[in-house]
């Protein structure tokens, strides 16, 4: 096989895997977590991270008391922004 073959399989190679990395810290970062913290543990562990995480984000969506926190932060966000309006 040709060198360039080999070189541009292997780059294709580290796109395709780099794509549940950046999804893992994109979804980590979205939920306030460390977006290169996850990322790293995308590289090390792709699979196990991305389901740990998904655990995680289940785990406080399905909590009552953190959905009544965010809706509350919303709630406080939009008054504040309303009285720096007036």
């Amino acid at each position: 096989m040709p060198p360039v073959y080999l070189l541009v399989s292997g780059l294709g190679f580290l796109c395709a895997y780099s794509v549940l990395p950046l999804l893992t810290a994109y979804c980590a970062a979205s939920y306030g977590r460390s977006y290169w913290l996850w990322f790293a543990l995308g590289w090390l562990f792709p699979i196990v991270s991305f389901l740990l995480l998904f655990a995680m984000i289940a785990r406080r969506h399905l909590n009552q008391g953190e959905r009544l926190l965010d809706e509350a932060k919303e709630i406080l966000a939009a008054a504040e922004a309303a009285e720096v309006r007036q």
